[in-house]
């Protein structure tokens, strides 16, 4: 199933950032560029830096300027991440290629790849609820009240896991189709951001 392969690409990923915790340690991917899992790798990387990222930015002593950076960095891994979703979606393009798309076909709400970006997402939140639960100097209150919030975690990855798994079989067998749609992001481009595109007069 191509969500229990994902979920255990993400997990090693996580694994693998963690033994540095670095938002600056150069990604080394384990998986040959061919393989589907080198792009699952790389996803979930950029979101374990941002998910980082995100949290040193709430700091609230860091330096404004600090932030400035910070923040120009956030938002070129957020088109990074968008970037290694459209190319998860081109996998998935050229697999079902050739599959007979049956009249009454529907179409999906999300893409597959984007379904994937939630599945990594979700091994993040795992991960670090789990480091809650088990952290030995927090309270057993807090211990307890994360444990909990884990279980419903774990639930919803098991839901989301069968989620993936039923869609990607219902494209394979014509049922749904795919329709890819570029992100269009409008702020990062200085022809489309007001404030860009007025700095360049």
């Amino acid at each position: 199933m191509f969500s229990k392969l994902a979920y255990s690409v993400f997990e090693q990923s996580i694994a693998d950032y963690h033994k540095f915790d670095n938002v600056d340690q150069p990604v080394h991917n384990p998986f040959p560029k061919e393989k589907f899992e080198h792009l699952l790798y790389f996803k979930n990387w950029i979101d374990t830096v941002q998910w980082h990222f995100e949290d040193i930015i709430r700091d609230p002593n860091i330096d404004p300027v600090a932030a400035l950076k910070l923040k120009r960095r956030i938002d070129a891994s957020n088109q990074e991440r968008t970037d290694m979703v459209e190319y998860i979606d081109s996998y998935f393009l050229q697999k079902f290629a050739s599959v007979t798309v049956k009249n009454n076909a529907k179409i999906n709400s999300e893409s597959p790849a984007w379904a994937f970006d939630r599945l990594s997402i979700l091994a993040l939140k795992i991960y670090h609820m789990q480091e809650e639960a088990n952290r030995a100097e927090a309270s057993q209150e807090h211990r307890d009240k994360c444990q909990e919030k884990l279980n419903t975690l774990l639930e919803q990855r098991s839901d989301l896991s069968t989620a993936i798994d039923d869609l990607l079989t219902d494209i394979e067998s014509g049922d749904k189709f795919m329709k890819v749609y570029k992100q269009m992001k409008m702020y990062n481009d200085d022809d489309l951001n007001p404030v860009l595109y007025q700095n360049k007069k």
